[in-house]
């Protein structure tokens, strides 16, 4: 019998989701990362690159089907160090392209309004397929609706001003710190609408606000994980 499990992580914007995965990485034997965000990233990234204006795009948003989409940008998902990457036509997008600040926001805008269903059944069979080998960490949004069977679920959150500090680090303070807060409520505004920062029965919240490093915040996971 496979007893290897399945953990949903999710959080607000600057929460420090995508870090403290990639610590939960090192802590969780036979583990893998599998990154959603940074697929749909990928795909927005891909779509506005293909020639079509950010205005266009959420015009058209809600005919979208994010799945048909994919497979006609030829984006790709590949198993690398244990982590998935991004490929994009059979080159690797790297991680500063797919976080970056303006591709953040299009990500939010975009991800309401679209057609998910079809990516959300692609991604339940790929973390099926995952877990036969190892012990999947998912982090994203609407993880449970993706992989119900998921068997911790987390939500990550923090204050806006530690949120803003993490934003800061991560930019290299190339960008103001009143902007990254104004950047961090917008897409605030933009998940809570598109339903994302739901909860559940089984969500565990992790407030993250007074963590001083990432391993603190990746600690108060592993209490609840047995």
């Amino acid at each position: 019998m496979n007893n290897n499990i399945v953990i949903g992580i999710e959080g607000l914007v600057g929460a420090g989701k995508t870090s403290i995965c990639k610590q939960l990485l090192n802590k969780i034997p036979n583990s893998i990362l599998v990154n959603g965000g940074n697929l749909y990233r990928a795909i927005v990234y891909a779509i506005m690159k293909s020639g079509i204006n950010k205005e266009e795009l959420l015009k058209n948003a809600n005919q979208i089907d994010i799945k048909e989409v994919m497979d006609k940008l030829k984006i790709e998902i590949r198993l690398e160090n244990r982590e998935t990457e991004i490929y994009i036509n059979g080159n690797k997008v790297e991680q500063d392209t797919l976080q970056s600040k303006e591709s953040s926001i299009a990500v939010s805008e975009v991800a309401g309004m679209a057609k998910n269903s079809g990516l959300y059944l692609f991604g339940e069979k790929l973390i099926e397929e995952f877990r036969k080998q190892s012990n999947v960490i998912f982090s994203g949004r609407d993880t449970l609706k993706i992989y119900p069977n998921t068997k911790y679920h987390f939500f990550i959150t923090a204050d806006i001003d530690a949120r803003v500090e993490r934003k800061n680090i991560q930019y290299e303070g190339k960008v103001s710190k009143e902007e990254l807060k104004q950047h961090i409520l917008k897409r605030d505004d933009l998940q809570e609408k598109a339903g994302f920062y739901k909860t559940y029965d089984k969500t565990i919240v992790i407030d993250t606000t007074d963590c001083k490093t990432v391993e603190e915040g990746a600690n108060r996971i592993l209490k609840y994980i047995v």
